[in-house]
């Protein structure tokens, strides 16, 4: 599915992933533009003018900016909404980019310091599938809300959106065109597996990091 910066009107559809990392040519749409794509992994994220970005999502949400007069777009990637309930953040480990709120501030930033303007830019948004258990369920309606309410809250408009479901998505975003093209995957087939034990892992990685970011907090307390 393909969706115009100024329509949610779907258009073309999203072919396989694989080939040189070049540009693509002039024109070029769906496998053109997925074959030459900067892949971005969960708590990444990416501001490009020429080059298409892609990603792979399960539970995660991946929010596309974009500021239709400068060709210019970005895209991230989150596990989790936010650091701690309200969108406000912790000065510890815990704090990472696989968060919402950092991972919108950072892209947002990035799209500013490339000359983007905030009275144009327009965002779409992905994911937030309920995959593998009740847990990652819970996350991934999380996730599509928070989205909706951070944008909204900016003053963003949110042109368009593919969120929630039982199913993983492959999106790719033109800079150039501003078209966002998006391939619903069934959670049973390897490449949404895959994806959905990456997400478990970098989950796992989060919480450890809170555990430990904890106890260290602790020990300065009972030396203190």
């Amino acid at each position: 599915m393909a969706v115009n910066p100024r329509s949610s009107t779907p258009a073309r559809a999203l072919p396989t992933q694989g080939g040189a990392k070049e540009l693509p040519p002039a024109g070029a749409t769906g496998r053109g533009l997925e074959r030459v794509a900067r892949v971005i992994n969960p708590g990444g994220w990416a501001v490009e003018s020429e080059r298409p970005i892609a990603t792979l999502l399960g539970s995660c949400v991946a929010v596309c900016l974009i500021d239709p007069q400068l060709h210019l777009a970005g895209m991230n990637h989150f596990l989790l909404p936010s650091g701690q309930p309200g969108g406000s953040r912790r000065s510890t480990d815990e704090d990472t980019v696989l968060h919402g709120d950092y991972a919108m501030e950072v892209l947002r930033n990035a799209m500013y310091a490339r000359g983007a303007s905030p009275a144009r830019l327009v965002a779409k948004a992905f994911g937030g599938g309920n995959v593998v258990n009740a847990i990652q369920m819970a996350i991934g309606s999380r996730n599509a809300e928070f989205a909706r309410e951070w944008l909204q809250r900016e003053g963003i408009p949110l042109l368009s959106s593919d969120l929630g479901g039982a199913w993983s998505r492959k999106v790719v975003l033109d800079p150039l065109t501003g078209d966002a093209f998006c391939r619903r995957t069934a959670i049973h087939r390897p490449e949404a597996i895959a994806m959905a034990n990456a997400e478990n892992a970098y989950e796992k990685t989060l919480l450890e990091r809170a555990q430990a970011a904890t106890a260290t907090q602790e020990k300065k307390i009972e030396l203190f």
